[in-house]
């Protein structure tokens, strides 16, 4: 879940080794999925149902904005939301601070 601490590197390693096939492309948290060419509209997809079976959330129809899933912040911001939890600021300064994969 969020507040463990992995959630930022769980989501970030399903995108590594799905859509940069694990490789040392570095990309920060801020980075647009689509914008820099990481996750195409098909891998949206897979994205959600990566955080729908992962996390026990269904992201609706409407969710399926940018401002939600197109960087890892807006995913982790998101994922608060759905969950109804706090982010853990540790987690999102770990990430930060490693956050090129």
């Amino acid at each position: 879940m969020l507040g463990s601490g992995n959630f930022a590197q769980e989501v970030r390693q399903f995108i590594v080794s799905n859509f940069l096939y694990g490789q040392e492309r570095s990309f920060s948290n801020d980075d647009s999925f689509m914008g820099e060419g990481i996750v195409d509209s098909t891998g949206v997809l897979q994205l959600v149902e990566f955080l729908e079976e992962t996390y026990g959330i269904t992201v609706e129809d409407e969710e399926l904005i940018p401002e939600n899933l197109d960087s890892l912040n807006n995913l982790l911001a998101y994922l608060a939301r759905k969950l109804n939890v706090a982010p853990s600021i540790d987690a999102l300064q770990e990430t930060a601070a490693g956050g090129n994969a």
